[in-house]
This record gives structure tokens, sequence and C-alpha cells, in this order.
């Protein structure tokens, strides 16, 4: 009985012996302008006699391992991250199997760069230091030929799309078409963190006008210069480009990235059914979160049930995170009625409680029932500030999603520690200046014993003569090991319990040093090895659940790693034709399960 695991195409080509054409071949100066195929000066002397590149190239060859640290040192030479931000999207351009094997090899600092926090100024200025246009723009006034745009676009075999429609850029709010930027950098981590091929991912800006006065008054915005899309004729929009998607690339996976709140949430829910699909801002940042949070309690050996948590901030982010948690409290056996107490949460409006007016209709789970306000000793008559929450409600875990720089107040830290022995506080809006407190002063307010995640990179904080890492909740540990099992398994559907499946593989991955120095994650460094395990989990998880292919244990192992494509220069000149040097696993070319 087949299982639907096959070995792959490449593979199943070269064990029968075939004899293998280029579909496509370069020569000369044509070469050396086709960035997924060009080794700029590490093309051997035989290619460059067999491919017409004598003469175009310095004398000497070098191998990657140089062309590597040569553009280490290009980067580094330059005294702002903007530039390196440049430099790196010109090196993508030129040479992209070089650009990935320099990010592979230093992802840890080079992450930052190609995505948060950089990213966020890359999109603000974005009409200023666009280059060359990647990725693909879609207006309302293609509403009727985005089929003919996605053919445009994207290669026949596109498996991942990453899409924004530019209105919540990080913490930087709507950034119009300058928001290309993030579904960039998060598919070129894709590839980096999973090996997922880069000729088969689409970056999409669902650009459909701003708000931004700034970018409408710039005389060189390159944008759609038209206010923002709403209502009906937005919900149209959208819905024209699912069923495009459905139609010109059905095997496609769909990540949904930084849309405003509302529309994130509603969007996710109509459409997680309709294709595989799933929203990062949500779901990841969920998942990693949880994750963080099962490796603080792993330190301290309690349960996840047994956590009092507060959020400031009841956007997208909170209310994924809150679902997420307790979720994985009920796995543990937590009754409904438990549940309740467990998540507090304050938004814009103060806390959040039935009968406040403007509670929207996504955070009335989570709003506080009478019988709650009067056990918790609420007014709802009087603002409740973080600091009298956070005495009132005794939370073991504090999570920030609020945007609003240094919001985690000295009083509320130090009500928080004085009746927890090692409170959990998550700072977590991102960029670095919208985060709610700087971990070096959690510390000093907790006499040390917080545990610190943040949601962009910080640098160790020294305390009493140690170094306490501070771990970052970055999404990346996450999406690129989600999608690249959602693909393999080629699941119908993108699960909740992936993601808690995820987390808690992300979880058993900090090692015991790490988290002995406050550290909540892994090395950045060990993306590649914490993807693929993740991968692995979602495959089977998708196989357990009915969704996706079935397969033994050791099958789908075999399979996620086939699907890995690893950024070398192909050893023989007439390999040297479009994908060619990419293995394309089967999990790329076959039916997906619909």
């Amino acid at each position: 009985m087949s299982t639907g695991f096959r070995a792959p195409a490449w593979r199943r080509a070269h064990d029968a012996g075939a004899e293998q054409t280029p579909a496509r071949f370069s020569r000369g100066k044509d070469l050396l302008i086709r960035s997924s195929l060009n080794k700029d000066v590490a093309f051997s002397e035989k290619e460059r006699g067999a491919l017409g590149l004598r003469g175009l190239l310095p004398w000497r060859v070098a191998t990657m391992e140089e062309q590597v640290a040569l553009e280490l040192e290009h980067l580094r030479r330059k005294g702002d991250d903007l530039e390196r931000y440049i430099g790196l999207s010109a090196l993508q351009d030129r040479n992209e199997t070089l650009f990935y094997r320099l990010l592979v090899d230093h992802l840890e600092e080079l992450a930052p760069i190609v995505y948060t926090p950089t990213v966020g100024r890359a999109c603000g200025e974005f009409s200023h230091v666009i280059r060359r246009p990647r990725g693909l723009w879609i207006t309302p006034d293609d509403i009727d030929r985005i089929p003919e745009l996605l053919r445009n676009g994207g290669s026949p075999g596109t498996r991942l799309i990453v899409a924004t429609d530019n209105e919540r850029i990080l913490g930087l709010g709507d950034q119009g078409a300058g928001g290309m930027g993030i579904p960039v950098g998060k598919l070129a981590l894709y590839t980096a963190g999973a090996g997922v091929p880069p000729h088969l991912t689409l970056p999409v800006s669902l650009d459909c006008g701003t708000d931004n006065e700034h970018l409408l008054n710039d005389p060189l915005y390159l944008g759609y210069p038209k206010p923002r899309l709403r209502g009906a004729d937005y919900d149209t929009f959208i819905d024209a480009f699912v069923e495009a998607v459905i139609d010109v690339y059905p095997h496609a996976l769909l990540q949904w990235e930084d849309f405003k709140q509302h529309n994130a949430i509603r969007l996710l829910d109509r459409y997680q059914r309709r294709l595989p699909s799933f929203n990062d801002d949500i779901q990841g940042t969920a998942a990693v979160v949880l994750a963080g949070i099962l490796a603080g309690l792993r330190r301290n050996g309690q349960r996840l049930s047994a956590q009092r948590l507060v959020f400031l901030g009841a956007g997208a982010a909170g209310i994924g995170i809150a679902r997420l948690v307790q979720a994985a409290m009920r796995i543990e056996g937590a009754t409904d009625d438990e549940l309740r107490d467990t998540v507090v949460m304050l938004d814009s409006r103060g806390l959040v409680f039935e009968g406040r007016e403007m509670v929207d209709e996504d955070k009335r789970p989570f709003a506080l029932s009478p019988a709650q306000m009067q056990r918790f000793g609420f007014d709802p008559a009087r603002n409740h500030d973080l600091e009298s929450v956070v005495r009132q409600v005794a939370p073991t875990i504090l999570v920030g999603t609020s945007g609003q720089p240094g919001s985690f107040t000295e009083g509320a830290i130090r009500a928080m520690a004085e009746r927890t022995p090692e409170p959990i506080v998550l700072p977590l809006s991102n960029p670095t200046a919208q985060t709610e407190a700087e971990p070096a002063d959690v510390l000093a307010w907790s006499e040390g014993r917080a545990l610190i995640a943040t949601g962009s990179p910080f640098d160790p904080v020294e305390l009493n003569g140690t170094q306490r890492i501070i771990g970052q909740a970055n999404n990346v540990f996450i999406f690129p090991g989600v999608g690249l099992g959602s693909i393999v398994s080629r699941a119908r559907q993108v699960t909740d319990r992936m993601f808690l499946i995820a987390a808690h593989t992300l979880a058993a991955m900090v090692p015991a040093e790490r988290l002995d120095a406050g550290a909540l994650y892994p090395r950045l460094s060990d993306l590649r090895s914490i993807s693929r395990n993740i991968a692995v989990a979602v495959v089977r998880e998708a196989r357990d659940d009915g969704v996706g292919r079935i397969g033994t244990d050791e099958e789908i192992d075999a399979a996620v790693d086939d699907a890995v494509w690893t950024p070398i220069y192909p050893p023989d000149p007439m390999d040297l034709s479009e994908g060619s040097s990419r293995a394309v696993s089967d999990a790329w070319e076959a039916e997906p399960t619909r």
C-alpha cells in the first residue's frame, strides 16, 4: 500500500541514471545577471570555458566560503543597519545562492538586518531605498486581473505565498506599499531557516491604499496613492485575491502577515478552511510565546494550568496568545471554570470586562464577568492601571503586546515580584523602540529573579557578576517549520494543534545551560535543526488528525529531510539551469490532499 511519501524527483532521476538536460540554459553576460544561476567569481575554469565567461570575471576562482567571508566583510564595514539591509538586498539580486549561504551561516547576526528590527526602517523608507522591486503588488485597480498578476509574479510550482495589506507593519502601523519588506524578509527566513526553495515562494503586497498622510504627501511615494480601501469593497478585494490563489496556485500555502487586528482575526477565521493558510501574527506569535512560557515553567517545575496571566495589549497578537495558552491548559486538564481566571486583559481603554463600553467582539471571551470583577476586587466605575491590576490579580506571567514603550512600570514589576518567586515577564512589542520595558530594568526591579523574553533582540545583561541572556520571542522559531511541515504533509488545513505541537517542540529544544542563564529560547544559529524538528512534528500531527498524508514516522522524517533546499553551487556546469542547483523534492511537486 502506498503511503504517499516517495523519494524526491531529483533523487529518483539520479538513481535511475536518467540524463538531465537543462530546460533553460544561459551563457556569458546573460548568465551573470541571472541571480538564481550566478556564482560570480566562484565559476570554475571549466565552467568559464563551457559557459562563455572567459574574460568576464577576474582571474582568480574563489570558493563559496571565501565569498561568504568577503560579503561579511563588506557588511561589517557599513556603519548603519539600513545600509546593511540595502547591501544584503543587492546581494540577493545579484547572487541568490550566495545570499542564502551567507544568511544560513550567520543567521544570528543577520536575521535582525533582513527582518526585525531593521526591516521596519526599510518599510518606512521603502520608496527612497528601493533598488530592484521584488515580489508582487496588487491594487484595487487590478481586481479583474489578479490571476494574470499571480502568473506574472510566481513560478508554475509556487507553493508558499506570504501576503500583507501593509496596515499593521510591526509596531509602526500603516506603511503603504513599503510593507512589501515584510513578506520579502519572511520568505528569506523561510529559506534560510527551513530550506524552503526560494524559487517556489512569492511575496505579495495587497496595496489597497494608505491612510498614512506622510506617504500620501511624499512626491516620491511609489504605492497606490489613494485612501485605504474599507468595508465591503475591501472584503471583495481580498476574496478576489484568495480565489485567484486557489485557481492559479492550488498547491500553495498562504500566510497572512501584518493585517490590522480585526481584519487579521476575521480573515483567518473566514479562509483557514478554504485553503491551507495561517496568520503568523496571531498563531505564530502565540506559539513562540507559549514555547517560552513552557520553557520557563520547565525550569521551575510548574504546570501551565496553575499560572495566571495579565496581558497589556488586547490586539490580534494578545488574543492569539491567550487562545493558545488556554488551549494548552485545557489539554493539561483544566476545566472551563478553572480557565476563566487564568487571563486578565488591558487594552487602550483599560481593563477589559463585561458591560464596559467598546469591548470588541474578539475580546469578549476574555472580558471579566461581574463575579470575576468582584473576586479580584475591581470596581467597574474606576480606571485600573497596570500596577493596580497586577496587585489585585497576582499574575505569574506578564505579557506585553501594547506597542507602548515603558508601559511595564517599576511599580508593576515590583508588585509582581513581591508575590511570585520567579515571574515571567514578556515585553514583546517591536521594533526595539516600542518595547514595554528594558530587560535590565526588569531584572533590577525584580531583584534579578524575573525570566525575560523580548520581541526584539537585546544584548545580555550583567547581573551580580554574571551574564543573563535575554531570549528573543522571535516568530522565526515557529513559522518556517510549520510552513515546511504543512507543505510536506500536503495539509488541506493548518490547524491550531499544529501550533501547539510546534510550541512544545520548540520548548523542549531549549538547552539546560541556556535556561540556567535566563534564556527562554534556543540560539538562532540552531534554526535549521529547530525547523526540521517542528516540521516533522507538524507532518505527524497532520497525519494523525486526518488533514494530511499517511506515512510511517520513518517516512515522514525522510520526506522532510528530502524537501530541504541547501544553498550550494552545482558542481557540473551543465547543471546550470533554472532550479538545477535546488534539490526539489516530491513534497514540492506532487498533488496535495484537498
